[in-house]
This record gives structure tokens, sequence and C-alpha cells, in this order.
């Protein structure tokens, strides 16, 4: 695997043995990094993290792989960056990529990283834009492997609003390396046409399948993972609430649809909704009378949750995609 100066900012943009060999060289930095085994690969380099749209997951992943790494790190906040106010994205990339030796971009449409990327002299990565979210899906598909001990012929459920990042992003990860994935929700919200049959022909290719269902009764038999994100992304208006609750409440994740599974798995990329521990959740509750919503606490909570060693796993993963693009030879 030889990804030398490339960007990373859709799986559609590289082959099986390329999403593998990340994934590889993921879980070997992971085994180093536990064993206390330095992995200075990239000493002397230095990153830039641009965050139109703030995490605590994404952040720190790229701060302490970058730190594990040997790398200075600048973090630019929504309010730490001109990008496309008073500098347009094309004279960014070209002043930041004369400065760092890689970029790191978290915000809106995909255009946006597509274009730092045709202007930047070096590697700029994917940390998550309205309709991809590379990153998540090497560090769920590391929590897979981890669990089940391979990928292909996994059974995969999306539950919920498949219409963007999340739901694009793992479709085209299971389609790429051979999972079965299903997507089940009302049909309004189902991934975009196009893309599905662009996954569809690469299933056929990879040995695995795509199904879009409005049943979560018969999606969820057989099913080796069940994943769901939050009903409402970040950015989009509170009055969005009342209606993403009332079409997806039947597509919770709980007790119920985990016991038509095959003993699954529960993933969830997080920031998750299944409690009133959260400023969000308590007014959600106060004006909806519900104490939970894209999952129950009960599943969250439960041995068969995997979403904490998928968190971590995306610190290992964002590692193996700096470490592969800013290194010659591993």
């Amino acid at each position: 695997m030889n990804l030398y100066g490339r960007d990373f900012l859709k799986l559609l943009d590289f082959t099986p043995d390329e999403i593998e060999g990340l994934i590889e060289l993921a879980a070997t930095l992971k085994a180093k990094k536990k064993a206390g085994v330095p992995h200075r690969l990239c000493e002397g380099k230095n990153i830039a993290l641009i965050f139109e749209k703030t995490s605590t997951r994404t952040r720190c992943s790229f701060e302490v792989a970058a730190h594990d790494l040997g790398m200075g790190c600048t973090y630019l906040d929504p309010s730490g960056s001109q990008i496309g106010k008073k500098e347009s994205i094309a004279d960014t990339a070209r002043v930041l990529s004369s400065m760092f030796d890689g970029i790191e971009y978290r915000g809106y449409g995909q255009e946006i990283v597509e274009e730092l990327a045709e202007y930047s002299s070096v590697p700029v990565w994917n940390g998550l834009t309205n309709e991809f979210h590379p990153t998540q899906i090497l560090a769920d598909f590391l929590t897979i492997k981890e669990i089940y001990g391979h990928l292909k012929g996994i059974n995969f459920l999306y539950m919920g609003d498949a219409r963007y990042n999340m739901g694009n992003s793992l479709m085209v990860g299971c389609a790429k390396l051979g999972l079965n994935f299903t997507a089940c929700a009302p049909k309004k919200y189902f991934p975009n046409a196009e893309l599905v049959k662009t996954c569809e022909k690469l299933a056929k290719e990879s040995g695995g399948s795509i199904t879009l269902t409005e049943n979560p009764a018969e999606a969820a038999k057989g099913q080796n993972v069940v994943y769901t994100d939050v009903w409402v992304s970040m950015g989009e208006p509170d009055e969005v609430w009342a209606e993403r609750i009332a079409d997806l409440s039947p597509y919770q994740v709980n007790s119920k649809l985990m016991q038509a599974t095959d003993n699954a798995i529960f993933m969830h990329c997080l920031p998750s909704f299944h409690d009133l521990k959260t400023t969000t959740g308590k007014l959600i509750n106060e004006k909806f009378g519900i104490d939970c919503m894209e999952v129950t606490d009960e599943v969250f909570e439960s041995p068969r949750s995997a979403v904490f060693q998928e968190a971590e796993n995306r610190m290992h993963t964002i590692k193996a995609v700096m470490a592969g693009t800013l290194t010659k030879s591993l």
C-alpha cells in the first residue's frame, strides 16, 4: 500500500485493498500504542486542523494521533479561520499548504474539502462533510473486525436517516469491502438514488449487497451489526426535531429490535441522545416528552454496545490515514 501524498476525501476514491490496508495499519499502530512502543513516523511535520463544525472525538483523535506520530498541530476553530469569508478556499489551501504538511477539514459541503484538495500541495483529509465521513467508517470497520475477526459477509443494518454523511459513507464502505448493507428508514430518508446504484455495482464486485427497506422487524433479522446516528445533524434548524421524531421514532434502536438480530453488536458514531444527561436531551424531553431518541439507554449501555471501543478507534484509524499519506515507506 502506497498512499504517500494522497488526499483522503471519501472512500469512493480508494480501492478495497487500500481501505483494508489502512485498517490493518491502524490495528498495528493501536497495538504499538497499547504496548507503549514509540511510533513517531512523521517526526518534525506539522498539520492544520480546520473545524467549521466543532467536535470532541475528531479533534482529540487528530491531535493525539499527530502527537504520537511526532507532529505539531494547529487547531483553527470557526472563529479562527477566514476560509470562505475573507479568503477564498483556493487561497486558504495555497497559504496553509505552504506552511503545513497536511490539512484536515471538518465542516459543510463536500465541494469545500474537494476544492481545498485541488489547490493544496499537501494531503487534505476529510474530518466530516455533509455528504461523507470517511475517517469514521475506518474506525467502525476496525471495531467490527476486532469483534468478529473479519468484515466480508457481515450483515450490517443502519437504522434511521440514511441520506447524509453516515448513511452514505457506511453504504460505500460496506459495498467496497463485501458487507451486506441494509438501510431501514421511511422512503424519504433513503440514500441518494445515484449513490445507491454506484454502491450496488461495487457490492456485486465485492460479494456484498445493498438493501433498502421501511420494515424494522424484517430488517433486523440475521443482522450482526446495528448502527444508528442522531436524528438531527449539526447545522440543521431546531424546527426539524418535531418532524424527525414523528418520522423516525418507529426506527429507534431498542431491546425489541436488538432481540430480533443475530446477537448483533450496537454501534453509534456519537454523540448520542440516549438519556437526559445532556442539555439537548433535557430540552427535547421538555418539548416532546421523550427520554431518549435514536437509541434507548438500555441498548446503549448493554454488553453488546461497542460505542466506546469504536470511539477510541477514531484515533488509531486517523493516525493510520495521516501516517499512510505523509510517509513514503512504512
